[in-house]
């Protein structure tokens, strides 16, 4: 082998080796980046548990309004209890108690208590009959995890669905 030869050679595997793998920097900046997208996409993901939930109430609260909506068109009044309202569904869930309140005739309401207040948001729904036998319909939330539900104001006398029954602020409209 000529000597000019071996020395390209040397030169060449001294070069390959340099050229292998990552520096310290470029696995560092890699890190980094990798640490700023999981602190900004951790918070979203540890919400949706909460979310999830949440949507259980969400469900029961508008399942129970409709439901007392058609028992009062067939039987003529509101149920009491769930039990009595036909729809299958729990008063007690593994994440929220369900109560409803009614007259009987005119209103009905429904409030979903979270079992963790600190976690999950409480719900309401109404149902009043007004005018001329019509009935309106309205399910609010609180804008924070509360064991709480919102008040819904429900008006017998009013003259129109979207006064019959209201949230008590529109922040509360349950989305």
């Amino acid at each position: 082998m000529k000597a000019e030869f071996k020395a390209k050679f040397i030169q060449h595997l001294s070069q390959k080796e340099r050229e292998e793998g990552f520096t310290l920097i470029e696995l560092l900046v890699v890190i980094i980046i990798i640490g700023i997208l999981a602190a900004i996409a951790l918070p979203s993901f540890l919400n949706q548990a909460a979310k999830a939930k949440q949507s259980e109430a969400k469900n029961t609260v508008g399942a129970v309004m409709r439901q007392q909506q058609a028992q009062r068109l067939d039987k003529g009044q509101f149920s009491t209890d769930m039990v009595e309202l036909e729809a299958g569904l729990p008063s007690e869930t593994a994440n929220y108690t369900y109560e409803i309140q009614t007259d009987v005739t005119t209103t009905a309401l429904i409030n979903a208590y979270p079992k963790d207040a600190a976690a999950l948001r409480a719900y309401a729904g109404g149902v009043v009959v007004y005018g001329s036998g019509q009935t309106a319909a309205k399910a609010c939330m609180t804008t924070e995890a509360s064991g709480t539900p919102p008040t819904v104001t429900l008006n017998t006398g009013a003259t129109d669905a979207a006064s019959a029954a209201q949230c008590a602020t529109t922040d509360n409209d349950m989305k």
